[in-house]
Parts: C-alpha cells; sequence; structure tokens
C-alpha cells in the first residue's frame, strides 16, 4: 500500500520526541524530563465555567473565526499585555492550539519554492509544517555562546531571494532563550528590509522570568508582517483543552480561515469557554505556577552547573538545555544510557534540528522532589563517565 502514500509526506521522519518517547513506554520508576507539558492541572475556576457551560446545553459549532467573547477576550488581552490592538472581526482566528495556527500561517502564505528561515534548535513541527506547505525550511544555526537567541548577523547570512517567511518563537522550546525589545528591533529592521513575514510564536510569552516578554508584532513597522500566535496551553496548564489562537494582517487571516473552515471548522465550544475565563480572569492563578516554575528553574540551573554540565540560563519557558559534550557521549547515547541506567528521561537536542546536537532538553514542568531526584540521578549518572573514561583511554 506504500504506493498510496504521498511521497512528501513519506519523505518526512517522524517526531525526534515521540521516537524517544517509545523507549520508555516498556521502563518503570522514570522521572520524566522530557514532555513539554504543564504538571499543574487546569484551574478549578476554568473548570467550573466550563463544567457550567455543559449543565446549560452549550455544546454547538461556533464560528468559523471562534467565539466572540473569546475573541474579545484575547483583544483585550493583548492591549493589556502588549499594547497591540486586532480587531476580532477579522484580524483574530481562534484555532485548535497553535500547532494548527502553525500550520495555516504557512499553508496560507508559503508557495512552492519559497524559503521559510528557521533558527534551531526548535520546536520539532516548524520545517515539516513547511515542507508540508510547500516551502523549503532553511535553518538559521543558533549558538549557545550568543545565549541560543536570534542576532541580524545570523540572519542575513541565510536570507536569499526566495526567503519569504522568518519563524520565530522566543522564548523558546528547547533552550529557555528570550530575546529583549532592542534585539527583536534589530531583526525587526532586517524583516521590513528583506520584506519578510514573520510568524511569530509566543506560546511561552507569559513565562518568562526576568524583564517583561516583547513581542516583534510590536515593533516599528512591524504588525502589518507579523502573524502572532499564541494560546492558553502552557501558561494556564489547559493543554488538553487544545485552543490557540493568531492575530496579523486581515488579509493573511481570511487566508487561514479559509483553510480552517475546510478542515477543523472550528475549535470545541467547552475550550473556547474554558479560554474566556482563563483570559479574563486567570492572571493570578498564572502568576503563582509561574512563580513555581521559576524556583524550579533556578534549582535546575545550580544542579547542572554543580554537575559541571554548562547550561545557558533559560530566561523563558519551562526548558533547560545543557550541553552533553563533556562526558564524550552524543546527545542520543546520552539520552538512551540515562534512561536505562538511572531512570532519568530526557530528549536529544538532535531532536530539535542539527544546531541541538550536543545538548539535551530538560523540562522543569515536574514537582521539585522530582526534579531535585532526576538531579542526583544525573550527578551520578555523569559521574560514572568520567571515572570510566580514563580506564577506556588506558586501553
Amino acid at each position: 500500500m506504500r504506493s498510496f502514500v504521498n511521497r512528501q509526506v513519506a519523505a518526512l521522519p517522524p517526531s525526534g520526541i515521540r521516537r524517544f518517547f517509545d523507549l520508555i513506554a516498556s521502563s518503570t520508576d522514570i522521572i520524566s524530563l522530557g514532555v513539554g507539558e504543564p504538571d499543574f492541572s487546569t484551574p478549578w475556576h476554568i473548570r467550573a465555567a466550563a463544567i457550567r457551560s455543559l449543565e446549560r446545553g452549550r455544546t454547538s459549532y461556533t464560528s468559523n473565526w471562534g467565539l466572540l467573547e473569546l475573541r474579545q477576550a484575547i483583544r483585550d488581552h493583548l492591549e493589556a499585555w502588549q499594547g497591540l490592538t486586532y480587531d476580532p472581526e477579522g484580524e483574530i482566528l481562534v484555532t485548535v492550539g497553535v500547532a494548527e495556527a502553525i500550520d495555516l500561517a504557512l499553508r496560507a502564505v508559503v508557495e512552492p519554492g519559497d524559503e521559510v528561515l528557521i533558527p534551531e534548535p526548535c520546536f520539532v513541527s516548524y520545517a515539516p509544517c513547511a515542507v508540508l506547505a510547500g516551502g523549503r525550511p532553511v535553518a538559521v544555526p543558533l549558538r549557545a555562546a550568543e545565549g541560543f537567541k536570534l542576532t541580524p548577523e545570523r540572519l542575513l547570512e541565510h536570507i536569499t531571494s526566495r526567503s519569504k517567511v522568518l519563524m520565530l518563537a522566543f522564548p523558546a522550546n528547547p533552550t529557555g532563550a528570550v530575546m529583549n525589545a532592542a534585539e527583536l528591533a534589530a531583526v525587526a529592521r532586517i524583516a521590513v528590509e528583506h520584506d519578510l513575514l514573520v510568524i511569530s510564536d509566543e506560546i511561552y510569552g507569559e513565562m518568562t522570568y526576568e524583564g517583561e516578554h516583547r513581542s516583534i508584532a510590536a515593533m516599528p513597522g512591524m504588525r502589518e508582517r507579523t502573524v502572532l500566535l499564541n494560546g492558553v496551553s502552557k501558561a494556564y496548564a489547559m493543554t488538553g483543552w487544545r485552543i490557540g489562537y493568531a492575530c496579523g494582517p486581515r488579509d493573511v487571516l481570511a487566508a487561514m480561515v479559509k483553510i480552517h473552515q475546510y478542515t477543523i471548522m472550528c475549535p470545541p465550544i467547552t475550550g473556547q469557554i474554558a479560554a474566556i475565563e482563563a483570559l479574563r480572569h486567570g492572571s493570578a492563578e498564572r502568576e503563582r505556577m509561574v512563580a513555581e516554575y521559576d524556583r524550579r528553574r533556578r534549582l535546575m540551573v545550580d544542579g547542572f552547573r554543580r554537575i559541571g554540565l554548562p547550561c545557558v540560563e533559560p530566561k523563558g519557558a519551562f526548558y533547560i538545555f545543557p550541553s552533553v559534550a563533556e562526558t564524550g557521549l552524543d546527545d542520543t547515547t546520552f539520552a538512551v544510557r540515562l534512561l536505562e541506567e538511572e531512570k532519568v528521561a530526557v530528549v536529544p537536542g538532535s531532536a530539535f534540528g542539527a544546531a541541538g546536537a550536543g545538548h539535551v532538553r530538560c523540562t522543569y514542568a515536574a514537582p521539585i522532589e522530582q526534579l531535585a531526584e532526576a538531579l542526583r540521578r544525573l550527578d551520578r549518572f555523569v559521574a560514572r563517565l568520567h571515572e570510566s573514561r580514563p580506564r577506556a583511554m588506558a586501553r
């Protein structure tokens, strides 16, 4: 039956994250630092709003654009948070998570052969979605020495006459890197000069620990050439509700909703109602969870440095991306052996692009007691590696 499978789809590699976690299924007593998902339950007042909606029989389709009340809540949230104003009637689209929004945005703007610039290491779906849209993904390798930030020099090295889209994602998965307003402004000037559309994935924006998150859409000349993506999954512990959103130029959003209406129609109404409650009344619980992530972040940074695995201090999201190169193992071997020998699951950095090789991604979306135990096991594992290396060299 392989002859029936689309050749482009057949050529796509499986997700490096999911392929690795197949190894976990048969193991027990594992501390997982691998899944990028909050360990908190959705706050009760958000769940209660959804329950009330079900009790009242709100189980219908919504507009393809999403509930108008939710789009208004998104408008109000972005105005208060970023000083950005979008019209709920035509400039805001509710999607099934940011994952769908990424796919829609790329399919709406990419023509065959267009180049999509993707800073790496990055979330695993960007390059495959660019391919499925008919584009050509172009990796822009980021460097640990530069804090895994996108610099003007790195970007200019990869721009060609076919460059059309820049994928941007800060705070970043898997590195936790952030970019401040001045750094974003420098990238924005290049986007304007080279006529690039920016798709800005800001799902971790509300999880910024030092300073304040700034959207590139708020930079001069950028609102009209940025599709801003966000949602409630991470900051409000609502991954399973699958509610994201896209904001941007009216023409681009109209193209996105054309695809959305034929493939998805609309996200589930219950999730949309829960998202209204989150955006209108969820700030206190969000801040409580972010404060706890920050406490865990400091534990992980101190722990990895004490173990001797260098890492760029993450300033956002809930990931840390230590280098394992000094152990003498490549990142995949390190991750597999750590799982087998110490029952700690991490993700090889190469799953996030070639620029991630030699690192592993660890999430601190886990109880602090588990994180402390994971660090003890990591310390023991790395110590054994150090002990074995001289004997191996002697042989």
